[in-house]
């Protein structure tokens, strides 16, 4: 809003140092900036309310050291994050561009089907209280388990739809001697133009198309076409490729989203993994959408896509300013209002930033905890079946619990999966140059 208020005020009154809000990196320092002064200053007084009004967090005795501790410490504290992300996006994004109104969306969807999945949960816990009654987790599921699901396919459906579909998404490729030929004989660049780009005095030619492509990591011929899945199929098959990709864009999100989810288990785990990531997120948002940066590391070039560094921003502010609060011990729990969203905002710029081939890389401990989960039942129940008892693998899942089985204290378990993200992210980031 401002970012458009300013502007209107720079081409209509040229109103001195309006035009500081046309400067990208300006608005990026002003959104990280605002995003940690809404989580932190703010964030207090949403803590106090939620207290007030008893929304505490519920707690089985699992046997794990201090876990009874946090009983009744406030939960939904995912409305700081979600607030710290949108405010700042609001203000100082371009809300014109299709990016940024896509992750708005993603944000307040998600967070909407958190916080109706954790408002279940309290208010069974309260009914229980009122009649007289022990608490049972069994007693409060929140949304079931399929609700979720389809919230999170829904909006797998109109991302896929609109990065498919939309003709304001679009990617850059270089031509490269008969590469243009080659592309037009794939059906690749249908419906494009070929242009002239100047980039340090060069003078280069470049074609604009829209195909579903995504980066392949560590090699050199690094681009993907979501249409050779099916083009087994025969001639024509590539007017099918949106099914598929649509289905991949909303497998993406709803593993990633759950695996979030999963992580949200010890006091600033899944807000510093997620802070992290979202480091690295951005830095392909930003030289991504920096055709000089695209060039120079022999990366697609996608248009309007550096808008969105500004929401990225946003987000790393947002989860930093939230560990605050989160950090142990936690004064505050993001609960699913949180977690659903981060998981669900990351999926999603790996999506548009053409890198969700790199997920299980830079995501790589939401990618185990989900495992850990997967495996552990599937091993209970396969052994309950053949030997009529059920074995486990891990001492506990999700894989964090497993650590705290063994003695290691929850700070610990946190910071060194913090460690282990950051040489994650370092290696994605490092697939730039690494081909």
């Amino acid at each position: 809003m401002l970012y458009h208020l300013f502007n209107w005020l720079k081409q209509e009154f040229n109103v001195p140092g309006a035009g500081l809000f046309q400067f990208l990196t300006f608005r990026i320092a002003m959104a990280v900036l605002l995003s940690l002064i809404i989580a932190t200053v703010y964030g207090k007084r949403i803590i106090l309310y939620l207290q007030k009004k008893q929304i505490g967090e519920s707690v089985r005795d699992l046997g794990l050291e201090g876990q009874m501790q946090k009983k009744g410490t406030p939960t939904m504290g995912g409305i700081i994050i979600l607030l710290s992300i949108l405010i700042p996006t609001l203000l100082f994004a371009n809300l014109d561009k299709v990016y940024i109104r896509l992750m708005v969306l993603c944000t307040v969807w998600l967070g909407v089907i958190g916080f109706l999945d954790d408002y279940l949960k309290i208010r069974s816990k309260k009914l229980a209280l009122l009649k007289g009654e022990a608490y049972k987790k069994k007693d409060s599921d929140g949304l079931a388990g399929i609700s979720k699901i389809i919230g999170q396919i829904g909006l797998g459906i109109i991302i896929g739809s609109t990065l498919y579909f939309s003709n304001a998404v679009t990617v850059e490729r270089e031509v490269i001697g008969k590469s243009y030929q080659k592309q037009a004989e794939e059906k690749l660049a249908k419906d494009s133009t070929v242009f002239t780009r100047n980039i340090d005095g060069i003078e280069k030619k470049y074609v604009k198309v829209k195909t579903p492509i995504t980066t392949i990591p560590f090699v050199k011929n690094h681009e993907f076409n979501y249409s050779k899945l099916i083009s087994w199929m025969g001639n024509g098959a590539e007017h099918y490729t949106w099914i598929v990709y649509i289905i991949i864009v909303t497998l993406i999100i709803t593993a990633v989203s759950n695996g979030a989810n999963l992580t949200d288990g010890l006091d600033g785990l899944a807000a510093g993994t997620s802070a992290i990531i979202g480091i690295g997120i951005g830095l392909f948002v930003y030289v991504s959408g920096n055709y000089k940066f695209a060039d120079y590391l022999n990366i697609m070039y996608i248009p309007n896509l550096g808008e969105l560094s500004i929401f990225v921003a946003a987000f790393v502010g947002a989860c930093i300013g939230f560990l605050w609060y989160n950090a142990y011990p936690a004064q505050v729990f993001m609960g699913d209002t949180g977690s659903l969203a981060i998981g669900g905002i990351i999926a999603s710029l790996a999506i548009i930033v053409r890198k969700e081939l790199l997920i299980p890389i830079f995501c790589g401990i939401f990618l185990v905890e989900n495992l850990s989960v997967i495996i552990q039942v599937s091993y209970f129940k396969y052994t309950k079946r053949k030997f009529g008892e059920g074995r486990r693998i891990f001492l506990m899942s999700p894989l964090h619990h497993h650590y705290q089985k063994k003695g290691y204290h929850e700070n610990k378990i946190a910071m060194r999966f913090w460690i282990i993200t950051v040489l994650l992210v370092i290696a994605s980031i490092a697939t730039l140059k690494i081909r």
